[in-house]
């Protein structure tokens, strides 16, 4: 140890100037250190930590990022609970709320209050072990969490070690705060998906929480994630001691390094509570975040502990929520598009309109039992909102403004893209044109070939593709084999090299396995999940063309619909000539002996017991419980000791009930597939 306390020396030095400036940009948007200082720095203490792997610690900056991915999320138990609160919509439920708690506490009269804007993100309980960020865990129901410490780490706002000056004699300090993401940040993060072929996220709420539950930390960190602490908690010892109030211990937060939501205030009535929520009402459409409403909590902390909680809330502080905004506004038109497997879906085009900070002037229609339901017209005045804030619906049509000429809309009996009749399959609410020949249809083909999941070619984007059909240099998706360079360079804003690149990672593709190449044909009710088991089931193309329904739906996890519709598939001329194509272009149609040699071997589940609640999102149980099986591990009908995990959907009952009495660890659909993956 002698011999390397200069280096000793110079890390600590390091981390606390990598700290500093860390606070600075993160917490007080005040930089006080150049990005190229801070970088040079950064390597200086990496290098260090490589040449001296025993002066590596959990609060370094070089930390904030896991090396290797998780395999799952262990439960864990917060050691005071964390509640979620009650909810007022309006200051008649607030007054109610504040009469409710003055019958516990009849004898108090003046108090102060203290109101935070409710930001729209993911509730963290964070634990720090004599300064140090040991813990960091999700809400859960409460009482058990998931333990997302590495993931936690990622988020620069949060510390990983405390400003203790004056606090040295705290050992352990439990801090609770939402986890959030920017708005710029999340239109970021749906731009890239919406490139990669993937499914948007609906609203920042639902991004922040999927990000913290990623199963690779480089993912989370990626994502950028803010912190509000809000929440102070010193186990085993009196908080007024340290704070008396919740307006101290915000201040006391910010003194240890959390970002505080500056927008906090002290009310000595709920009359002025009253105002900062009629404020923020308008105003919280000019924040950076997502808000959707104002925490109110009595600002005594000896108060605070005198009402205690019910079952389910605490009883001194409340969420007073705001009306999902909606908005009136005049269907100017009613267009329909064609999407990739030919569904017709209507889209009312509107007078533009403000909502929730974005201008709004289009909102799906969904089908046309939902234009039936809603009986919308083209001149119709209608209220829309944002479902989930972020996604624009018609609510209802105020028929009483509707002009006298106004007539029902039909559904087109005519593709409006190519022209062929349509057909609308019995029990079925989607329209769809069938002419394999549609140039909508072909667009969608081509955009799902070449998307992450299916062939990950690079550089083919949506505008790409459309000027490849609109311009007729493909007709299938084996078209793109055929292109050049010289072909790419007829397109806009395409050069030499960019053409160049197209081409390499059209080739390229030609190496995804089969399981993949299935998936990409677009098959109806074929999604990459069920790709895979076809093709450890059928290892080549003409096994599974030439199977009979019943072999197909004899594959464990593949039900009578998807079996029906490979088959039906492969028994189409003109999809059995692409397959000629495809396999003249030397893509792999066939599962080749290293790739199976891999999946026989893939045994990783083995030992582990699993069973299966609630329904799952694009899986059917079947479906799950065969690709767990299929990795080795055990599924089973009922939860006890011995299970190891729970896969859980909606709707989940008792099994859930007992799986969190028992301290199970809980799975989504999400990541059990990323469980197998690994």
């Amino acid at each position: 140890m002698i011999q390397i306390q200069p280096e000793l020396k110079r890390v600590k030095e390091l981390r606390q100037l990598l700290q500093q400036a860390s606070y600075a940009y993160y917490v007080l948007d005040a930089p006080t250190m150049e990005d190229a200082v801070y970088d040079q720095l950064y390597r200086e203490l990496q290098q260090l930590e490589i040449q001296y792997p025993e002066l590596v610690s959990a609060d370094s900056p070089t930390q904030r990022v896991g090396e290797r991915p998780a395999t799952h999320f262990t439960s864990v138990r917060h050691n005071i609970p964390l509640y979620s609160l009650e909810n007022a919509f309006n200051i008649d439920e607030l007054q109610g709320w504040e009469q409710r708690w003055r019958r516990q506490a009849p004898k108090i009269e003046a108090v102060e209050y203290v109101t935070e804007l409710k930001i729209d993100g993911s509730a963290l309980a964070l634990t720090y072990q004599n300064g140090v960020l040991v813990r960091g865990a999700t809400r859960g129901d409460g009482v058990m969490g998931e333990d997302i410490t590495q993931n936690v780490r990622t988020i620069r706002s949060i510390p990983l070690r405390l400003n203790f000056e004056g606090l040295e004699e705290l050992e352990k300090v439990e801090v609770r705060g939402e986890a959030f993401l920017r708005l710029d940040v999340f239109k970021q993060i749906n731009e890239e998906r919406q490139k990669a072929g993937e499914q948007l996220f609906a609203n920042p709420r639902n991004a922040a929480a999927g990000t913290l539950r990623q199963l690779d930390s480089r993912v989370v960190a990626k994502r950028r994630l803010d912190f509000f602490g809000y929440t102070l908690h010193i186990p085993g010892r009196d908080d007024a001691s340290i704070a008396n109030t919740q307006w101290e211990a915000l201040e006391l937060l910010e003194k240890m390094g959390f970002h505080v939501n500056p927008n906090h205030k002290l009310c000595g009535s709920l009359t002025e509570v009253a105002e900062y929520y009629q404020y923020w009402d308008t105003e919280r459409l000019n924040l950076p975040y997502m808000t959707d409403g104002v925490v109110v909590k009595l600002n005594s902390f000896k108060l605070q502990e005198q009402l205690g909680f019910t079952q389910r809330f605490p009883r001194w502080a409340v969420a007073l929520k705001y009306a999902a905004e909606e908005a009136p506004t005049r269907v100017e038109n009613i267009a329909v598009n064609v999407g990739r497997t030919g569904a017709l879906t209507p889209l009312a085009e509107m007078r533009p309109v403000q909502l929730a900070g974005t201008t709004v002037s289009r909102a799906t229609l969904h089908n046309s039992d939902r234009i039936s339901q809603l009986d919308i017209r083209i001149g119709d005045t209608v209220i829309v909102r944002k479902a989930g804030e972020i996604i624009p619906e018609v609510v209802r049509v105020l028929k009483e403004l509707r002009p006298p000429d106004t007539q029902p809309f039909v559904m087109p009996t005519h593709c409006p893209v190519c022209g062929q009749l349509v057909v609308r399959e019995s029990g079925e609410a989607v329209t769809r044109c069938v002419n394999a020949s549609c140039a909508a249809i072909l667009k969608g083909e081509i955009e799902h070939w070449v998307s992450r999941d299916a062939l990950d070619i690079k550089g083919m984007g949506e505008k790409l593709v459309h000027q490849l059909v609109d311009k007729e240099l493909v007709h299938s998706v084996a078209d793109l084999y055929n292109l050049t360079a010289e072909k790419f360079c007829v397109l806009e804003r395409m050069g030499q090299k960019s053409a160049e690149k197209l081409v390499n990672a059209i080739a390229q593709s030609k190496s995804q396995p089969w399981s993949r190449v299935l998936y990409g044909l677009g098959i109806r009710h074929v999604g990459s999940v069920n790709a895979q088991l076809l093709t450890d089931k059928f290892t080549t193309v003409e096994q599974l063309a030439t199977a009979r329904q019943s072999d197909i739906e004899g594959v464990y996890g593949i039900g009578a619909e998807i079996a029906q519709s490979v088959y039906q598939w492969f028994r189409i001329s003109a999809n059995q000539t692409l397959i000629s194509r495809l396999q003249d272009t030397g893509l792999q149609l066939a599962t080749t002996a290293e790739a199976k040699a891999v999946g026989d071997g893939n045994q990783k589940l083995a030992g582990k017991t699993f069973v299966v609640t609630g329904t799952l999102p694009t899986l059917k149980r079947d479906e799950a419980k065969a690709l767990i099986q299929k990795s080795g591990g055990k599924v089973t009908d009922s939860v006890s000791k011995k299970t190891d995990f729970l896969v859980v959907g909606e709707d989940a009952g008792s099994k859930l009930e007992k799986a969190q009495a028992l301290g199970i660890t809980q799975l989504s659909e999400a990541q059990l597939i990323e469980l197998l993956q690994e």
